[in-house]
């Protein structure tokens, strides 16, 4: 019972003197440490671990910091993030992350809504700037195995593009995707140049669009757009060769790259094809024949095969159409080599003036502005206006005949018989000029002729100086004028007075004709009364 008491009594002194010990070390401790660790820092309580964090004697350095801290070491050994920049570089650790202020103590105040992401490495432009943290700030995004595992860090990440977007071009163009792109659109890639590739875009390929040479395939599975790897040797890769191997692979010897359609003239010999170019040919546009695309191969065996039938099946025997060459080159269509000679084998021979008119006066006509060569007529009023119209009777023009008076020398010149008429050509008619009686100028300026509607009478064409004094003595439609007068000239050389009423004899022949017939003036009209009514001696003698 003895030695049970002694036992109990020595578990009770130790248990007293373990909880003076510790009441002892916590009393010392409360002494030593100024406060609490963060909950980041806790597991660093204690006498023990002081020298983890704090150098004897001296304060807090960066490097005891560091050798805890390796990830923010490791980033500052490369000169990267935030703890790179200027606001951070050469300070100490403790002036931004202080510690002993309790459990609950932010030892890392940070607001994103005020930090300048530029001194992190890596400025917010375009659309990065319109991103939250959280969008980029992804554990899927981290690459570093340091890293990877931390749940909402801020570090880590790469500034590199494919860090957080996927490579569309499957590693075939390179990483640094700022050479083309930027950070406000990705397409278009506004920095890409062209001719800084290795085909460089001149004339049409200018306007061509990317996705016609750069095609989308499909490539491991993903969709594909193929910008490197093309052949561009020759245009044959990327355009159908229509020539289908004719010309040769070298296209720019007769093309070039502003227009397909713009042949090189110069280089091109037309001359090798189963059609050469002469005459006219030479200078038809090439798309006149070929189409605007210049892919036509148009027919040549005939002329008709390109050109129409100007003639409208005129030439056509037994329905085959005569060979245009018969009258045509291919120097000029309008120089026909149809001569006069076979012209004069036809029923309508060329005579005269028809030997200087042109073809298109007889057969080309209007209005329908077309050629014909067959059934336009043969006689004159085909071709000719007939201007006499009624005036010249069958008699003269029989069958509409105009060469009865006209021949095809001159239209002027007329050989007509006047005798054949009812008014025979005699004194100074003869050398009278055809036009001085039948003739009519109208009010209009223009000329009427009149042959069936010109009276024989002298007073159609002359005047009547005697002013109707022997109108009552006209005789059978022959004018009263010849019982006087004859057409050598105007003197009154038929005139005998005494088979007039009032025979001259004696003394009355000497007398002047004036002494008896007195000029009078009679409603105007002054002239000389040769038609008396009074015979009586006292009506001239006093």
């Amino acid at each position: 019972m003895i030695m049970i008491g002694q036992r109990k009594n020595h578990i009770l002194f130790a248990i007293a003197l373990a909880i003076s010990f510790l009441i002892m070390n916590t009393l010392t401790f409360a002494q030593i440490s100024p406060g609490d660790l963060t909950f980041a820092h806790a597991k660093l309580e204690g006498l023990s671990n002081c020298t983890k964090c704090h150098v004897l004697g001296k304060q807090v350095q960066n490097s005891k910091c560091l050798d805890c801290h390796t990830e923010i070491n490791q980033l500052i050994s490369a000169g990267q993030g935030y703890h790179s920049s200027s606001d951070v570089k050469n300070k100490n650790c403790t002036s931004c992350h202080s510690e002993h202020h309790g459990r609950n103590f932010k030892i890392i105040n940070y607001n994103p809504n005020s930090f300048d992401h530029s001194k992190a490495g890596f400025a917010l432009q375009g659309k990065h700037g319109q991103l939250k943290c959280e969008d980029c700030h992804q554990t899927k995004f981290i690459s570093n195995s340091i890293f990877n595992k931390r749940q909402g860090t801020y570090l880590g990440l790469n500034t590199t593009c494919i860090s957080c977007h996927e490579d569309v071009h499957q590693n075939t163009l390179g990483k640094d995707c700022s050479s083309c792109h930027n950070s406000v659109k990705f397409k278009p890639a506004a920095f890409f140049n062209h001719d800084k590739a290795k085909f460089k875009l001149t004339g049409a390929h200018q306007k061509v669009e990317c996705i016609k040479c750069h095609q989308k395939e499909q490539l491991n599975g993903k969709v594909f757009q193929k910008f490197v790897g093309l052949q561009f040797k020759n245009c044959t890769p990327c355009h159908q060769d229509v020539h289908k191997g004719q010309f040769g692979s070298d296209c720019e010897k007769c093309h070039n790259v502003e227009s397909f359609k713009v042949v090189n003239k110069n280089t091109f010999d037309h001359n090798k094809t189963k059609y050469p170019l002469e005459g006219a040919h030479v200078r038809v546009a090439c798309a006149d024949c070929h189409g605007k695309d210049l892919l036509s191969k148009p027919k040549f065996a005939k002329c008709t095969d390109c050109h129409k039938d100007q003639h409208f099946g005129e030439f056509t025997v037994n329905n085959v159409l005569r060979d245009c060459k018969e009258c045509h080159s291919i120097e000029s269509f309008k120089l026909t080599l149809y001569s006069i000679d076979e012209h004069n084998k036809l029923k309508f021979q060329l005579t005269g003036a028809h030997l200087a008119v042109s073809c298109q006066s007889c057969h080309y006509k209007d209005p329908t502005k077309e050629w014909h060569f067959k059934n336009i007529g043969e006689r004159c009023i085909d071709c000719h206006k007939n201007v006499h119209g009624n005036e010249i009777t069958e008699k003269f023009m029989p069958n509409d005949n105009c060469t009865s008076c006209h021949n095809t020398n001159s239209w002027k010149n007329i050989s007509f018989d006047h005798d054949l008429t009812k008014f025979r050509l005699t004194g100074k008619h003869k050398t009278t000029l055809c036009r001085e009686c039948h003739e009519q100028k109208l009010l209009d300026g223009k000329i009427k002729f009149k042959f069936v509607s010109q009276k024989p009478e002298c007073s159609s064409c002359h005047k009547d100086i005697h002013f109707g004094q022997f109108n009552s003595e006209k005789i059978e439609n022959i004018s009263v004028c010849e019982n006087c007068h004859g057409f050598d000239n105007w003197k009154p050389v038929k005139f005998d007075h005494d088979k007039t009423k009032f025979s001259l004899k004696g003394a009355h022949e000497k007398v002047s004709c004036l002494s008896c017939h007195k000029k009078v003036n009679i409603n105007g009209n002054l002239f000389i009364k040769y038609r008396l009514e009074d015979f009586k001696c006292a009506t001239c003698h006093s």
